[in-house]
């Protein structure tokens, strides 16, 4: 994603179609460094669609990953100057580019990322879930099934990475039958219409669209993914106040709480 041509110090955000102008005066940028100033502010980025860990309601965003990350900053000796929303994809692209400093968005640590940015600690541990129309007459039991099938999954994600390197890889789909989209909700859309006959999505994400939409989970692969707050390579001062500031929250009752608020979870 493009700067527009501002200057580190002035990033002009879309957010909900309305150009805002957000000042970095001060953010830290490439190093953990003060801006000069003795300022410590951060911006971070997310990519609204995936419910529950970011999602729009009201014009607002809010969900799991908003919350944790701000209760995480909290913590430490930085501050959070705001928000950037951005496609999922284009989210470490923006964080290499130093648009933004961290990235909250249920992102999966794996090799592939790691290779351009570092990760924090992890805070939360998925599968892929197989997502059908609730009243549909498909019902896959393993991943084998979706062949042959019209399946979709967001840009950059692992639901991706799954059907390509399980299902398009090995010859088991079609190229042509697999459609990406820039966010989730426009999968589940296209699968409510009829327009594709699964999603493949992380698993609490998944019981989300289930609990709201006329869609049901056919099962569940495992793959055992972590998910980590993104940073940039090199910034180790940064990383280790962001992981001592999640070891503090959840050794208080803090996570629990955000657990239990959005996941539903005792």
């Amino acid at each position: 994603m493009s700067d527009n041509g501002l200057s580190r110090r002035q990033y002009l955000s879309t957010v909900g179609g309305t150009a805002v102008t957000v000042s970095l005066a001060g953010c830290f940028g490439g190093g953990g460094g003060d801006g000069g100033d003795g300022s410590t502010e951060i911006t971070a980025g997310t990519a609204p669609g995936f419910p529950p860990f970011e999602m729009k309601q009201d014009g607002e965003l809010v969900g799991f990953d908003i919350d944790l990350l701000e209760a995480v900053v909290d913590e430490t000796d930085y501050t959070l100057a705001g928000w950037e929303e951005f496609e999922f994809k284009s989210l470490i692209p923006a964080l290499t580019n130093e648009n933004i400093d961290v990235v909250a968005a249920g992102m999966t640590i794996n090799d592939e990322r790691d290779e351009t940015i570092d990760f924090t600690d992890p805070y939360y541990s998925s599968n892929q879930a197989i997502v059908v129309r609730e009243d549909g007459d498909f019902s896959p039991a393993s991943l084998s099934d979706l062949s042959g099938r019209a399946i979709g999954a967001q840009k950059g994600t692992t639901g991706e990475s799954t059907i390509q390197s399980e299902l398009i890889e090995p010859g088991n789909l079609d190229e042509s039958n697999y459609n990406s989209y820039g966010n989730y909700v426009l999968a589940v859309e296209d699968l409510q219409n009829g327009n594709i006959d699964a999603v493949v999505i992380d698993e609490p994400v998944a019981q989300t669209f289930a609990a709201q939409r006329p869609v049901a989970i056919a099962f569940t692969y495992e793959t055992g993914e972590n998910f980590g707050f993104g940073v940039r390579d090199g910034d180790d001062e940064f990383t280790q106040a962001l992981n001592d500031g999640l070891s503090t929250v959840r050794d208080g009752s803090t996570y629990q709480d955000l657990t239990n608020k959005w996941f539903g979870q005792q």
